[in-house]
């Protein structure tokens, strides 16, 4: 009898919480929700922010603004939507660059994403091409692990600098391959693909969307994709890990996430949200021709995703020897 008063507080602490909850998500949103997108204007993660604003603002029925705060890899706009009120007006569009692989290169930033944030949704992924110039004698991934291992560091592959998705990718193969290989950083992707092209490199990973008009008109020449399975807009070309790396995935992946703290009601508010106008027809086919494939899914799987991402970079950091120094 003694534990019944004990019972009757949590039952009433439990009813409390419920209530709150419920009171929460009865009236959240009440004003504008800001988007913070790391990165410059009229590029790829805003492209995407920027479609899924239009969508969640029309489930939503409330404003959703699109802001750029850039610099540092996407830290600084990472640190500030992590030090953010956690009440779901701040947000981050997220990408394996600002979740994992920035934190892992910036340690003095002080941004552990697992501790920052709480995840929201996955919005979708974009594969990489693996493309050579057409002089390239490897016109395989198996070739081209044949010929690195015969003349280990003499191939050189570009990217658009060190930590960005196409370097990050081709690290990750070459571990995974057990080769060697010389990296050659640029300012971006386009001067890159230029000496591709140019056959002043042998070969780089590119973002699809870009490279692959350039493997239609011939100018370069491809050998896998980087995507789990082939894609619907190049059937032909055959995956990295079916070509004898298994298990090798990489790619640019789209999510939304919050401070953590964020009240669980909001998020599930917001996911419920994302997940509607992601199966909207016109927006998915809007992400579908700027070469993203959809791909929802619940906060917690979110959560575990961004965590195995992080884990797996950590370790192509930290065996590959990347840094930005």
């Amino acid at each position: 009898m003694r534990f019944i008063p004990f019972a009757g507080a949590l039952f009433a602490a439990a009813l409390a919480a419920t209530t709150a909850t419920s009171a929460v998500a009865a009236t959240w949103p009440a004003r504008q929700i800001n988007l913070v997108v790391p990165f410059s204007a009229g590029g790829g993660v805003d492209n995407v922010a920027r479609v899924l604003a239009s969508g969640l603002a029309k489930e939503l029925k409330q404003s959703v603004v699109v802001e750029n705060r850039t610099g540092a890899g996407g830290l600084i706009g990472g640190k500030y939507v992590a030090d953010a009120a956690p009440d779901g007006y701040t947000l981050l569009m997220g990408t394996q660059t600002t979740l994992a692989v920035a934190p892992l290169l910036h340690p003095d930033a002080g941004l552990d994403p697992l501790k920052a944030y709480a995840g929201i949704s996955k919005v979708g992924s974009s594969p990489l091409l693996l493309v050579a110039n057409p002089g390239f004698p490897a016109k395989t991934v198996r070739d081209l692990v044949a010929l690195a291992k015969k003349e280990p560091g003499k191939i050189n592959y570009g990217s658009g600098g060190v930590g960005t998705t196409p370097h990050m990718a081709m690290a990750l193969l070459a571990l995974d391959a057990g080769i060697r290989m010389t990296h050659v950083p640029y300012k971006g992707e386009q001067p890159a693909l230029t000496d591709t092209i140019g056959n002043q490199i042998s070969l780089m990973f590119s973002n699809l969307p870009v490279s692959l008009p350039l493997v239609r008109s011939g100018r370069l020449r491809a050998l896998a994709v980087s995507s789990a399975a082939r894609v619907p807009t190049a059937p032909d070309i055959p995956t990295v890990a079916e070509s004898g790396i298994a298990g090798f995935e990489a790619g640019t992946w789209f999510a939304v996430v919050a401070p953590k703290g964020t009240p669980p009601a909001v998020v599930q508010t917001l996911n419920h949200a994302i997940g509607r106008a992601l199966s909207d027809p016109k927006l998915r086919s809007t992400l579908q021709n700027q070469g993203v494939t959809v791909q929802a899914g619940s906060a917690a799987d979110l959560d575990k995703y961004i965590e195995s991402e992080y884990r797996k970079w950590a370790r192509v950091v930290q065996q590959a020897h990347i840094s930005i120094k």
